[in-house]
């Protein structure tokens, strides 16, 4: 039962939009908006999660709350020493993601401190870490919505 069909699919979508939208929201008030029994739901998102569609659940808190700065940080790498690369950036703390791109620049890292002066020390870090050949940042002002 693990292939889904094509309206299993549109119901998982469904059901995806709605955990995206709030995670935390019960599984009873998930079926009255799908049309579906409760346990039916909770199959799903258990399927879901077995498959490794639903990774996990996370506290995403408001930016102006906690007075965080972040900063994206484009990374030039030399791709010999990717593993070690994303090893040693994983370390730190602060870096709240680390994606490959296409572009100039081979990674993005966003990071996030409480003051400037740690961003400064945060891109110096960055800027070490053996075979992270350059790197290009920039503040983040405002988020105009975050999903």
């Amino acid at each position: 039962m693990d292939a889904p069909d094509a309206q299993q699919d549109t119901v998982d979508t469904a059901l995806l939009a709605l955990l995206k939208a709030n995670a935390r929201e019960p599984a009873a008030s998930l079926a009255r908006k799908l049309g579906l029994a409760r346990s039916s739901v909770q199959a799903r998102i258990a399927r879901l999660e077995r498959l490794g569609i639903i990774q996990g659940y996370t506290l995403r808190q408001d930016p102006g709350s906690s007075r965080l700065i972040r900063a994206y940080v484009l990374l030039s790498t030399n791709p010999k020493m990717l593993s070690r690369i994303v090893a040693e950036v994983k370390r730190i703390t602060e870096v709240e993601s680390l994606s490959a791109i296409a572009g100039t620049y081979d990674m993005m890292a966003v990071i996030a401190a409480q003051s400037v002066q740690d961003i400064d020390r945060l891109l110096d870090l960055l800027g070490q870490v053996q075979g992270v050949e350059r790197t290009m940042s920039s503040l983040v002002l405002s988020d105009k919505f975050r999903r």
